[in-house]
């Protein structure tokens, strides 16, 4: 053992060793500064839940405030008041996010293997094919005529599904990772030792790509959880309405009743008293927190992938 290991093993001992040659009142400023980030970050959904919990009269007397002059769970018993209809629409976007997501991490990551490796004799042009999808979308049209006529997808659960499963920067994303993580002589390997080229995928180069397959799958799941737009173009049946278009409806209609509450008549004034913007703060955290608790099983995987980059081959 060097004198200088041992020296460094004295000072750590003593509780004067430093990793950094920051000092410590930098140490502390940007401390300060990431937490002053986080707060501004974490404050609109504190927001958020205190509104949805505050009462209507509350808003409109003290307006947005840490400390509302009276709590309730009206917005919440305004939302719940569905029964049966939320519920449903709940696990059919549960169904959508967790089916969507499995599908089309499937297809983006055979997809990007094809393109990663080098002697795929089509792999121009497939990486031509992605990168011209992704600059030149088809449009509105073309898209409601291939699901509507061509797939005959309307008023089925693959209508929420098909239009979203494969998108063109995910799949160049993942090849990208698969380039820079996975060595090729890995692969050559693979090959001489007779394996072929689904058991190398699904056996050697996935579980390697985890980092990069749940960041991937993490922004899938929530671009499939928020949809609400695929449900407005093929769906017209009430009972496969994804929980996003089922609020979004919902809040029309309560809008519509607050806005037309003269017109009701003083029989219904009632309806003076349904929670406007608590509501819709109400149902922004029914949507946020399945997202949020689910955050945490993919970021092990993605705090991971942040040292790959630093293994040598």
């Amino acid at each position: 053992m060097s004198a200088k290991t041992i020296d460094i093993k004295t000072t750590a001992s003593r509780g004067k060793f430093r990793a950094n040659k920051i000092s410590l009142f930098g140490e502390a400023c940007i401390h300060f500064v990431i937490g002053l980030f986080a707060l501004a970050c974490i404050i609109p959904f504190i927001f958020v839940v205190i509104i949805a919990f505050s009462s209507p009269e509350s808003l409109r007397t003290a307006g947005y405030t840490f400390f509302p002059t009276e709590w309730t769970l009206a917005s919440f018993r305004a939302a719940f008041d569905m029964g049966e209809t939320l519920w449903r629409s709940f696990f059919i976007s549960v169904f959508v996010t967790v089916a969507g997501t499995f599908l089309s991490l499937i297809m983006t990551i055979m997809y990007s293997y094809g393109l990663y490796r080098q002697d795929y004799p089509l792999r121009k042009f497939f990486a031509f094919f992605v990168f011209f999808t992704m600059v030149f979308g088809g449009g509105l049209v073309p898209t409601v005529v291939l699901v509507r006529n061509l797939l005959g997808l309307s008023d089925t659960i693959w209508a929420l599904i098909v239009p979203m499963m494969i998108a063109p920067f995910h799949v160049i994303i993942m090849r990208t990772f698969f380039k820079t993580s996975i060595p090729e002589s890995l692969i050559e390997c693979a090959g001489l030792d007779g394996s072929g080229e689904f058991r190398t995928l699904f056996t050697i180069v996935v579980p390697l790509a985890k980092p990069g397959i749940a960041t991937i799958g993490l922004l899938t799941a929530i671009s499939y959880w928020n949809d609400w737009f695929n449900a407005l173009l093929f769906i017209r049946d009430r009972n496969l309405f994804p929980l996003q278009y089922l609020l979004m409806e919902m809040q029309l209609n309560m809008e519509f009743l607050r806005r037309n509450l003269a017109m009701i008549g003083a029989a219904n004034v009632q309806f003076a008293d349904l929670p406007g913007e608590g509501l819709r703060m109400a149902l922004a955290v029914i949507v946020v927190l399945p997202i949020a608790f689910a955050y945490p099983f993919f970021q092990q995987y993605i705090i991971s992938g942040l040292t790959v980059g630093a293994i040598k081959e």
